[in-house]
């Protein structure tokens, strides 16, 4: 009964452990850096293969900011997500430098991120997608293409459009622009995965 319990306790470990790590766009090469803990002692962790001990369980719930019990639990689905400055990997997408700033598979729909636009982007194709976008310009001058009309952003300026109309992001005078972007996936799985791998974004 007892080495049952342990091999569960392992294995929902593990498999939280790598969850968190996955979310947050880390390797284990970064988390050892973070934790102080070793790659290999991380990776045996992942894979069940070693106990932790409670000052490493200690040192991982403080890093991703959960409660020492949600480590054990990968069923409890998490309430909140916080992403520090620099958490998470940024991903170059056609001309898009972009940063999510939640979970892949948090619950809830809202799928925000933070971009920079290339002035140096190449194409005009328009993309489009399930579900609805929402953007914000931090820095630089934007011209946000929807549809049949041009729209002139400068920083202050927001926009909200249906993202299944043929859109598309262009950095102006030269310069580097900056937004927040929200989008939601509708009610395709398909295009809710494809918003996700910041493959059909602005």
């Amino acid at each position: 009964m007892k080495t049952n319990f342990l091999q569960e306790q392992l294995a929902s470990l593990g498999a939280r452990l790598k969850a968190l790590r996955l979310e947050r766009g880390w390797t284990l090469e970064d988390l050892a850096g973070l934790s102080g803990l070793s790659k290999s002692y991380l990776s045996r962790l992942e894979s069940r293969d070693r106990q932790a001990s409670i000052a490493a369980v200690l040192t991982l719930s403080r890093l991703f900011d959960v409660s020492l019990a949600s480590m054990f639990d990968e069923a409890e689905p998490e309430q909140i997500v916080i992403v520090r400055g620099g958490g998470t990997a940024s991903y170059d997408v056609d001309g898009l430098t972009c940063w999510p700033l939640s979970a892949r598979n948090f619950p809830l729909e809202l799928q925000p991120m933070r971009v920079l636009v290339s002035p140096d982007r190449d194409g005009d194709e328009r993309q489009c997608h399930d579900g609805e976008e929402w953007i914000y310009v931090i820095s630089g001058e934007l011209a946000l293409l929807v549809g049949g009309q041009t729209h002139a952003l400068s920083p202050g300026d927001a926009a909200h459009f249906d993202a299944r109309v043929p859109h598309r992001m262009v950095a102006l005078s030269g310069v580097e622009a900056e937004v927040l972007l929200v989008a939601t996936p509708g009610k395709n799985p398909r295009a809710s995965r494809a918003v996700h791998d910041l493959r059909f974004l602005s």
